[in-house]
């Protein structure tokens, strides 16, 4: 029997990895989630790997083939939609399946589909057979669906891991819109930089050439600068492509992830918005969860996987490590250090009143009423450093290149 190395979380919360020996992917998924692991990833192991005793495997669940159309945020956010609403008319989990199967445009989403259906039909739970497919839901949604079983609300779970969902595109598409003007300014100076240098300024040279007096310190400057770019263009580009996917490497790495989401958050101007955007889905997913009937420190286990930013899901296990200690969330949410001192106001408020869910859901609600405020501005906030910028570089080749010419005139007007 194959051997597969798989990596997840058991019921506290805590990260477990091991190899586990079974027929298929699913069949060692199945032996996880007997266990109450949350399989994150199944891979078949190496040659040689040894099971680990405990039966465990790291495999991706739902590996698709490289040419399949892979299944999209939209897919998963439909499909919450649309299973609730069946599930709401009282049709039958199976033909609500079947239903949605035939009407899924991607192949991919059919599949799975077609593969969680055989799953349900041989007597696994939907927790269970969505589980099989790791890659397209998500453990906090796995666990979401797991809850509703539980308690019997899975219509109420399905609707609202949609309003979720719907939340969490809104914010990327925010936050992707709100970087994306200033990215193509900056981009746009540093291409004008290397035509500027490359073409425009070794022509004013071979003018400067023919002047046999000496030129002023800018031009001199210019001139090195653009002849060097003009010698070693290709090493340049090379360096800067080179420092591109050195950095995409590290950015990959846990410790690199962990260093560039927390310089991320400060980042001029743009660092607000993402700590808000941020807030505001932990906001959502804890709202979430805790509504829907998840201990807290559970709750807390699975938010720390959806709020996409690692120095922020750290200070969220270190609230969840306060709580299982004793302290209460007002406590344990000071120590994290992130929130505002209104949010953690609204969090007393909420614990005293135990009402921490609809306390939560103010918060998402506020973080992100400030996020779109944010974004409306920034324009007028990014627009002065751009102008200052481009300025500068401006200033610095009017100056290089028109001073030699003018004191030139200057000279020719006395003589």
């Amino acid at each position: 029997m194959p051997n597969f190395s798989y990596r997840g979380r058991d019921a506290s919360g805590q990260m477990t990895q091991g190899i586990l020996e079974g027929l298929t992917s699913a069949a060692v998924a199945d032996a996880l989630m007997s266990r109450g692991i949350i399989p994150l990833s199944i891979n078949p192991a190496s040659e040689g790997a040894k099971t680990d005793g405990s039966g465990s495997k790291l495999a991706d669940l739902s590996k698709l083939a490289i040419f399949k159309q892979p299944v999209q945020h939209i897919d998963v956010l439909m499909f919450s939609k649309q299973i609730y609403t069946l599930l709401k008319a009282g049709v039958p989990i199976m033909r609500a399946l079947a239903g949605l199967q035939e009407s899924s445009v991607n192949p991919t989403m059919k599949e799975v589909l077609q593969e969680v259906r055989e799953s349900l039909d041989s007597g696994r739970e939907l927790s269970v057979s969505l589980a099989r497919h790791p890659k397209v839901f998500s453990a906090f949604y796995l666990s979401m669906v797991r809850v509703g079983e539980m308690t019997g609300r899975l219509e109420e779970v399905f609707i609202r891991l949609f309003e979720h969902m719907e939340f969490e595109a809104f914010m990327k598409q925010q936050v992707k819109s709100a970087l994306r003007y200033p990215s193509f300014v900056i981009a746009a100076m540093v291409i004008a930089m290397f035509i500027v240098n490359i073409f425009v300024i070794p022509t004013f040279a071979k003018v400067f050439a023919g002047f046999n007096t000496e030129l002023p310190l800018m031009t001199r400057v210019l001139l090195a600068f653009s002849n060097f770019m003009v010698t070693w263009w290709h090493l340049i580009i090379g360096a800067m492509v080179a420092t591109f996917f050195a950095f995409r490497s590290w950015a990959a790495t846990p410790s690199g992830r962990l260093k560039w989401d927390e310089i991320k958050l400060r980042l001029p101007i743009a660092g607000k918005i993402l700590r808000k955007a941020t807030l505001a889905r932990f906001a959502r997913s804890f709202a979430l969860a805790t509504r829907s009937g998840v201990p807290i420190i559970q709750a807390l286990t699975n938010v720390a996987l959806t709020v996409d930013n690692d120095f922020i899901s750290r200070k969220v296990e270190g609230m969840r490590e306060g709580v299982e200690r004793g302290e209460s969330i007002l406590q344990v949410a000071t120590k994290a250090a992130v929130f505002t001192p209104v949010v953690l106001q609204m969090l007393a408020v909420g614990e005293e009143s135990g009402a921490i869910d609809d306390m939560m859901e103010e918060i998402a609600g506020m973080y992100q009423n400030e996020v779109e405020y944010e974004l409306k501005t920034l324009a007028q906030q990014i627009e002065p450093i751009l102008i200052v910028m481009l300025g500068c570089m401006v200033l610095v080749l009017a100056l290089g290149i028109f001073l030699p010419i003018w004191e030139l005139g200057k000279a020719a007007m006395k003589h």
